[in-house]
């Protein structure tokens, strides 16, 4: 079973389309981990446990734990936690990897074989050859940038190509030639609904969306769900990170992140 039939089996059996982030700020951690020299890793495994029965997928941030002492080893075991204890629920690693294809090898073998994550997020960039590594991975899947959700995004994605906007271009690109082994995804922001309605009418119901944006970023549930969802009301992994994570800074975290996931899978689940 690859990447994209774990996803559709899980957006069945959990009745989800949640995708809860993991990008953990030692920062904003509540006082039960002060003096927890583990607890980037502790941090977000209990957000996992927590979170889990409402999750289509989780989306840990590779710069998250990179920017850390012996953050790579958290987020490693991480992964493995969640493929064990969790093996239903697959992950995105987002790391945005773009290169060249000896060097591309080299990031399919980071997020798949040291990681151990189901798919990853890949900037289309320099092209199909940097993408290839991770394509031939059939299990697996490639979750390729293509209208981001921050406000730079209208820089180069919306440029005129030919008459139409490049990501229009990307999207086309990726459903129409990139695609052979059907392990495909594309990342579209919440915070541009328009652009998504015409990158789902570009792809077709088969390929899935990780939505970013939703919460902080002021991304909406309903024009997201209108705009991207597949005719069976699903195609759609929607993320949301610091609402879950931080929605308590007290001893009741686990409980309030719990919380946090079951409203938002239900407020999108009231739209499908």
């Amino acid at each position: 079973m690859n990447f994209i039939h774990r996803l559709r089996a899980r957006w069945q059996a959990a009745n989800s389309l949640l995708c809860v982030g993991l990008d953990p700020d030692p920062a904003r951690f509540p006082e039960h981990y002060a003096n927890d020299e583990d607890a980037l890793f502790a941090f977000c495994r209990d957000i996992v446990d927590a979170t889990a029965e409402y999750a289509c997928a989780f989306k840990p941030q590779i710069a998250y734990f990179a920017a850390h002492n012996g953050g790579e080893s958290a987020l490693q075991r991480l992964i493995a936690h969640i493929n064990a204890v969790h093996p239903n629920i697959p992950v995105v690693l987002d790391s945005k990897r773009g290169d060249i294809g000896s060097t591309a090898a080299q990031y399919a073998v980071e997020a798949f074989d040291r990681f151990g994550a189901d798919a990853v997020t890949l900037n289309p960039y320099m092209g199909q050859d940097s993408a290839a590594p991770f394509l031939a991975r059939t299990d697996k899947g490639a979750v390729f940038l293509c209208h981001t959700s921050n406000p730079g995004a209208r820089d180069f994605q919306e440029l005129l190509v030919d008459g139409v906007p490049l990501y229009q271009h990307v999207a086309r690109s990726i459903a129409e030639k990139w695609n052979d082994h059907g392990n495909c995804a594309l990342v579209v922001g919440a915070t541009y609904p328009e652009e998504l309605k015409q990158i789902r009418a570009i792809v077709g119901d088969a390929m899935p969306l990780l939505i970013p944006g939703v919460g902080a970023q002021g991304g909406d549930v309903v024009a997201v769900v209108k705009n991207g969802a597949s005719g069976d009301g699903t195609g759609l992994m929607i993320n949301s990170s610091r609402g879950i994570l931080y929605a308590s800074m007290d001893s009741d975290f686990r409980e309030a992140a719990a919380h946090a996931a079951r409203r938002l899978r239900d407020e999108i689940n009231q739209h499908r």
